[in-house]
């Protein structure tokens, strides 16, 4: 059965920082581009980065970028997005995602382009 349990989220004070966790299992990790996607109430799922299979790749969402990290340890197959300097914007429901991929260099923007979901965890930032 595959599985992508997130983690991490909470609330947090506007500048504060975040590190989310996804533990996947149930599929070759290695063998997929990991993402991040989040959603906020009334809105669109908005894509915010991604990380390619072996980790030496990455790419992210003007709105986060030089703010948000995406790493990964595939002998942990867990990805992580730490967030720093957080705004209100940024309030949402936070899911990963997996993608199966032979190009680490291509990423998916899109949430239908995507073969698993995690649950999310929602991530508040409030003063």
């Amino acid at each position: 059965e595959v599985q992508l349990q997130a983690s991490g989220g909470g609330l947090v004070q506007p500048g504060g920082s975040l590190t989310l966790s996804c533990a996947a299992s149930g599929f070759v990790f290695s063998d997929y581009t990991m993402s991040w996607f989040r959603q906020a109430p009334g809105k669109k799922p908005e894509w915010v980065s991604s990380i390619g299979r072996a980790g030496g790749t990455a790419a992210s969402a003007d709105s986060v970028k030089g703010r948000f990290t995406t790493s990964r340890d595939n002998t942990k197959s867990t990805v992580y997005l730490r967030m720093n300097s957080l705004k209100p914007e940024d309030t949402a429901l936070y899911y990963c995602a997996a993608r199966e991929t032979s190009d680490s260099r291509r990423f998916y923007l899109k949430p239908q382009e995507y073969d698993y979901w995690g649950q999310g965890t929602l991530v508040t930032v409030s003063s």
